[in-house]
């Protein structure tokens, strides 16, 4: 049955964008390349060189044993005939469960699961011909798993050598956040050329290493490691022409090159991480790997990062520095990013002149973060994400360390770009402007910037020590990579003009809102913290919703309404978190009651009440259409302040709301609970909203929109608009 002169047809699947370096490292193990495919290739090997290519490739994903490659196999049934001609008893063993993994489609098989039941079926006929019994189905853990690709009308049918993926090596259980592939990580250090620096005992280090899967595979290279000398099984020793002899003696060959390689590895590692949680998942991975003498782990920030003093010590001596910093998959994350990478930078240049530095990036901008110019750029996918790989040679970039300043004697102005320091002066130019007010009125939340420079198209809010961050969508006019690079440069400069840390800063994107998503949340932190208006004491969450909990443009409303409320009843009509009604019962209201539909806004409104110690007996608050609330509601009251939104078709809601539209409607219903000698104050955020004309014929009307702008929103005269409202006589 064993043939070993024979050569066996191999497709060998791999990550988009490695598979010029698959091809060469299966040449390399004794395979002959047939035809190289996105993500794969296919290969010609002898039995021995088939186990080896499991055995020792660092990039494959899975090895199929290539049974047959048919063409005119759209139907189902052509499907079928194809399966059972091919030799499935000379392969398989009687009694052994199968699994069929099924990839492609065709204008007759739209869904896998209807693919694989073919393919079972034409195995299914081919065994009980050859006079078997009809083999189990074990979709999960089945003795062998069946491979089958159907593109176009070409069908190829083969047996996975493997089991599971070999980018599984068994040493990762403790992954850390968002880890790279281990096959992945090595083609990265191939494209950096780790094997042959290895080879001359080039030091490596990476100042954010995470789970240490970059170090772990940059240590099995260098000491000559297979990646799968630890597996315990591959899926080709259950097949019915296994030959174990031959795996035998590679297996023999592989330990003894590993033992041998451990032993004179000359390269020394580095791994540093600012997360304990990481540095302990590294140190695991890297036991359960072999290799932990080979790897030194400590705690640092990137910040702090140095050349480690060994390597130091020997003049001359440079190496690879490599790295995954995050990319910013989470917009919130940005702003310390940005840092992040600008940091990198600068330690770079400082502390490893002569080095090179390899980079992996899903975010290229941040890439530019870096103050560095990549002499190469290696386009890879890492899952769904499109990523880069920089190769950027740090001795070109500028005067070796003992000639420049110590790092942190070192302005972080000195590394803003051209676009970047001058928003920083701006915003220093805003500030200045302020100040006086700001000591005269004690505020300490207000909007210093309100794209005040059309290519910077941002609205910066500070919110005590915090800022908040929101990047207005950018006209299809503007070239989206600029407009990427000018928020890059204004999230690097904020730092450095507000003198905050990076951390400090929230960043979200604004886009118009309307129904459910006015109160989606953009994250799960719960990070609230207490700001002060005034007298009053509020709670505000910069991270988790689109907006903080407090509309700082609305402060002279609030002021107003604190001033009008003495002892008067108050409501608050779409009350948001109830600041308004915290600013009206710290004025005096008797009594209030505040409506709004969202249970998450009315929950914090009784926070920020209970906050402010107000009475729930005498402040009530009520979940209900607004609209819907007014029409059946009773009593009267003093003092009504009305903001609705813009827009809103809430499921929550009987119709939808357009204040445009509704808004005469909604300011009737409203002066019918408004006592004789009682106000609304009615306002509203749509630029080009006009006040019906007739309301003024039957109500005593005054626009008050100019008195309520504190000098941080004097930029813009139509970011609301606000009426005062009485009963005529």
């Amino acid at each position: 049955m064993k043939d070993d002169n024979s050569l066996l047809s191999l497709h060998i699947t791999c990550p988009w964008g490695i598979e010029a370096l698959l091809a060469e490292e299966v040449v390399g193990l004794g395979g002959e390349i047939q035809k190289t495919t996105v993500a794969g290739l296919h290969a010609l090997a002898d039995r021995a060189t088939a186990y080896r290519i499991c055995l020792w490739s660092r990039l494959a994903n899975r090895v199929i044993l290539t049974l047959g490659r048919e063409t005119n196999c759209e139907a189902p049934a052509s499907i079928v005939e194809a399966v059972r001609s091919l030799p499935w008893a000379r392969v398989l063993k009687p009694e052994q469960t199968l699994a069929v993994d099924f990839h492609g489609q065709s204008p007759a098989i739209r869904h896998t699961r209807f693919g694989a039941q073919v393919v079972k079926d034409g195995v299914v006929d081919a065994l009980r011909a050859a006079g078997w019994e009809r083999p189990d189905i074990a979709p999960r853990d089945a003795d062998v798993r069946l491979f089958a690709h159907l593109h176009k009308g070409q069908l190829l049918v083969g047996v996975d050598l493997v089991g599971a993926s070999l980018h599984q090596r068994g040493y990762r259980r403790d992954s850390g956040h968002a880890p790279l592939k281990e096959n992945l990580a090595a083609a990265l250090l191939m494209r950096a050329d780790w094997p042959a620096r290895a080879r001359r005992g080039e030091p490596l280090v990476d100042p954010m290493c995470g789970a240490g899967t970059l170090l772990i595979e940059a240590a099995m290279m260098a000491a000559d490691m297979a990646p799968q000398l630890n597996r315990e099984r591959f899926a080709f020793e259950t097949l019915a022409d296994f030959d174990t002899e031959a795996w035998h003696v590679l297996q023999r060959e592989a330990q003894a090159r590993a033992n041998v390689g451990r032993r004179r590895a000359r390269s020394s590692l580095f791994g540093l991480d600012q997360s304990p949680q990481a540095i302990s998942a590294a140190r695991s991975n890297a036991m359960r790997a072999g290799i932990p003498a080979l790897i030194t782990l400590a705690g640092g920030s990137v910040k702090a990062l140095e050349c480690p003093g060994e390597i130091r010590a020997e003049e001359g001596r440079t190496g690879l520095v490599m790295t995954n910093p995050p990319y910013g998959e989470r917009l919130g994350e940005l702003p310390e990013l940005v840092a992040l990478y600008s940091d990198l930078g600068e330690r770079m240049r400082r502390q490893f002149p002569g080095w090179q530095l390899a980079l992996f990036t899903g975010n290229p901008d941040l890439g530019h973060r870096l103050g560095l110019r990549a002499h190469k750029q290696y386009a890879f996918k890492n899952g769904p994400l499109d990523c880069k790989l920089l190769l950027i040679d740090i001795a070109a970039q500028g005067a070796p360390v003992e000639e420049r300043e110590p790092a942190r004697s070192a302005p972080r102005e000195s590394v803003l770009s051209e676009g970047a320091q001058m928003f920083a002066n701006r915003l220093q130019k805003n500030r200045k402007r302020l100040n006086k007010w700001l000591k005269q009125s004690g505020e300490s939340c207000y909007r210093l910037y309100d794209a005040d420079m059309p290519e910077y198209a941002l609205a910066i809010d500070v919110y005590g020590h915090q800022v908040h961050v929101q990047e207005y969508a950018a006209p299809k006019s503007i070239d989206p990579g600029k407009a990427q690079r000018r928020l890059m440069d204004a999230l690097s400069a904020i730092p450095v003009a507000l003198d905050v840390r990076p951390e400090q800063i929230h960043y979200k994107q604004r886009e118009r809102q309307s129904g459910k998503a006015q109160y989606r949340k953009q994250g799960d932190s719960g990070d609230r913290f207490v700001v002060t208006e005034g007298t009053a004491k509020l709670w505000v969450n910069l991270k988790d919703y689109l907006d903080t909990g407090l509309f700082l443009d609305h402060r002279p409303v609030r002021r107003l309404l604190a001033e009008q409320a003495g002892g008067k009843r108050f409501l608050n009509l779409f009350c948001y978190t109830g600041t308004a009604t915290v600013q009206a019962a710290l004025g005096g209201a008797s009594d209030s009651v505040s409506v709004d539909l969202s249970n998450t806004y009315l929950e914090w409104a009784k926070d920020n009440f209970l906050l402010n110690k107000l009475d729930p007996g005498r402040h009530r608050v009520v979940r209900d259409d607004c609209l819907r609330w007014l029409e059946t509601a009773g009593g009267e009251f003093d003092l009504i302040f009305m903001d609705p939104p813009t827009f809103s078709n809430s499921k929550r809601m009987e119709g939808t709301l357009d204040i445009q539209r509704d808004h005469v409607r909604l300011i009737e219903l409203a002066m019918a609970r408004l006592a004789p000698t009682g106000e609304l104050i009615f306002s509203n955020n749509q630029q080009r909203f006009s006040l019906d004309a007739s309301l003024a014929s039957r109500y005593r009307v005054e626009e008050i929109t100019a008195q309520t702008y504190d000098p941080d929103f004097t930029r813009r005269a139509n970011l609301h608009h606000c009426f005062r409202i009485r009963h005529a006589g």
